[in-house]
């Protein structure tokens, strides 16, 4: 069917900070929204909020029809113990509490009760709606066409890429009346960009999407909703996610020209009525010094002269009373992001010779690889292909069914997928982050953390508690507290808002050690300078 979702003068926050307040949104069908803010500013409060999920503090949330089916997509895919991939499939498309609604409603018409006849039409129409009837044959062939994997596995043996195919595997069987959908580019390769770009394309439901993929959004999105944190601000612009950025240019170029006009025309008027005050005073000063006693017309003249320039100065400060007052806009955090180099290892950092790593029925290798000093690595492959058991080998975190490695002397490595695990506990930030930084006093890690736009209401929270793409931002703050020589980045902007990303590849370019990147970011892998390219394709790696 088709569905309106509506917003109006919806508030919102985390704890006690407001996220964003009075906040009106139509999605209609057909709208694609891209949702857009920097990490914090609310994006997956706000969409928890319209999936229902998150009471609002104040407005509403209202679906036309009222029936409507509304399907949220998490960012953090929940991985639960026994539960099959099918299982998985059923339940994220809603199919499954569908189905348990309509066989509820079944007992109860077999049993007699009153209205439940009602209750069943209405619940074997919602399983309808969602594609229960067939969602079986549908997983089948969308499983052998592109999924590539088997049903029945359980979601906690899948690898990331694995995990993350399945996620978008429950993204297309979906029959949804309106789609909220949080990162659901993170973790998928090209071929599955191009599948949800697909998708996303020909649904008729209304779409809010938040993603820090550039090119996903500038093919995808025909309206933008940024949440500016800076400002305090929600604004909805028309035209895809290009438009968007050169419409913010202007608009915040132009908000800074009516601040500047502003303040030079108040201060202008400040300082005329300054000048006419010091006359006045000037005045009355003269007269009160110089003129004789008997000398009473030039007192006169001299005290009507001074009358004269506080009528000035009054109505002076008058017309500066009615300047229509515009509020200096607040200058927008930058990231300014370095990544600390170690000491130069050896000219050769890594190396593998026959190397072979078998897990499960998956076989990396026999790879033959090394990795030189200062060598800038991009490496591609399709989820599941092997890239991130390729550098589990090359660092030594899996062992090795047969050949050998060697990692340099020296080598000191930092890894931004490994720094988000520390973040991840219940001990405040700041304490989490030193522990990792021993050397740091308290108040080196809590400024590092500040230039990575994590102030004092984060580092007193749990780590745990914070957003991922925070917790990625501290990642990359310890990779600048530590100093590294091989650094290794694993799907970097998984969760990172779009400023961070950018700073990220300008951070990249200047870094003088080793890189290994792993990234299916088209725009990163264009931005990033590399002089070597290996592709993993089936556990077989080339280049």
């Amino acid at each position: 069917m088709s569905a309106t979702l509506i917003a109006r003068d919806l508030a919102a926050g985390h704890g006690d900070r407001s996220l964003f307040t009075a906040l009106d949104l139509v999605v209609a069908p057909g709208d694609v929204i891209g949702l857009v803010g920097a990490n914090g500013a609310g994006k997956t409060t706000l969409l928890r909020t319209l999936a229902g999920l998150l009471p609002p503090e104040s407005g509403s949330v209202t679906l036309g029809p009222p029936t409507a089916n509304v399907g949220y997509l998490p960012q953090e895919r929940e991985r639960r113990a026994g539960e099959t991939v099918r299982a998985f499939l059923g339940r994220r498309t809603g199919v499954a509490a569908a189905q348990a609604a309509m066989d509820a409603a079944a007992d109860e018409l077999a049993a007699g009760a009153t209205g439940a006849d009602d209750r069943y039409a209405a619940a074997l129409e919602r399983w309808l709606d969602l594609g229960g009837a067939d969602l079986d044959e549908r997983a089948a062939t969308l499983a052998a066409a592109h999924l590539r994997i088997d049903l029945e596995l359980p979601m906690t043996a899948l690898s990331g890429g694995q995990a993350a195919r399945a996620g978008m595997a429950s993204l297309l069987l979906s029959r949804y009346d309106t789609y909220l959908l949080d990162e659901p580019t993170n973790d998928l390769d090209l071929a599955g960009l191009a599948l949800l770009e697909q998708f996303v394309a020909g649904l008729r439901a209304g779409v809010v999407l938040v993603s820090h993929d550039r090119e996903f959004l500038t093919r995808t999105v025909t309206k933008v909703l940024e949440l500016d944190l800076h400002q305090q601000q929600t604004r909805v612009y028309g035209g895809g996610y290009a438009s968007y950025l050169a419409e913010r240019e202007r608009a915040r170029a132009h908000a800074r020209e009516q601040y500047e006009e502003y303040a030079d025309k108040k201060d202008e008027l400040l300082e005329r009525a300054r000048i006419q005050r010091a006359w006045m005073e000037k005045g009355v000063r003269n007269a009160r010094r110089k003129a004789p006693d008997n000398d009473k017309i030039g007192k006169n003249l001299r005290g009507e002269t001074s009358e004269k320039q506080a009528a000035k100065a009054r109505q002076t400060e008058k017309m500066i009373e009615r300047l229509e007052v515009v509020e200096e806009p607040r200058k927008e955090w930058e990231l300014r992001m370095e990544i600390a180099a170690a000491p130069r290892a050896g000219a050769v950092v890594a190396t593998l010779r026959d190397a072979v790593v078998r897990r499960g029925s998956f076989t990396l290798g026999p790879v033959t690889l090394q990795i030189d000093w200062a060598d800038r690595v991009a490496i591609t492959g399709a989820n599941g292909s092997g890239k991130s058991t390729l550098l589990a080998a090359l660092l030594g975190r899996v062992g090795l069914n047969s050949g050998a490695r060697h990692l340099g002397p020296g080598v000191v490595v930092g890894e931004v997928d490994q720094a988000r695990g520390l973040f991840l506990g219940d001990l405040p930030l700041a304490q989490a982050f030193g522990a990792a930084v021993p050397t740091f006093s308290d108040a080196e890690v809590r400024t590092l953390l500040a230039k990575f736009g994590l102030r004092a209401a984060h580092v007193l929270r749990p780590a745990g508690s914070l957003s991922p793409g925070e917790r990625t931002r501290a990642a990359l703050a310890l990779l600048q507290a530590r100093g590294v020589n091989l650094l290794v980045l694993d799907e970097p902007t998984n969760h990172l808002d779009l400023p961070a990303i950018e700073q990220l590849e300008s951070a990249l370019s200047s870094y003088t050690g080793t890189l290994l990147l792993v990234t299916h970011d088209r725009r990163m892998l264009a931005a990033v300078r590399t002089n070597r390219h290996l592709e993993v394709s089936d556990g077989k790696v080339t280049g």
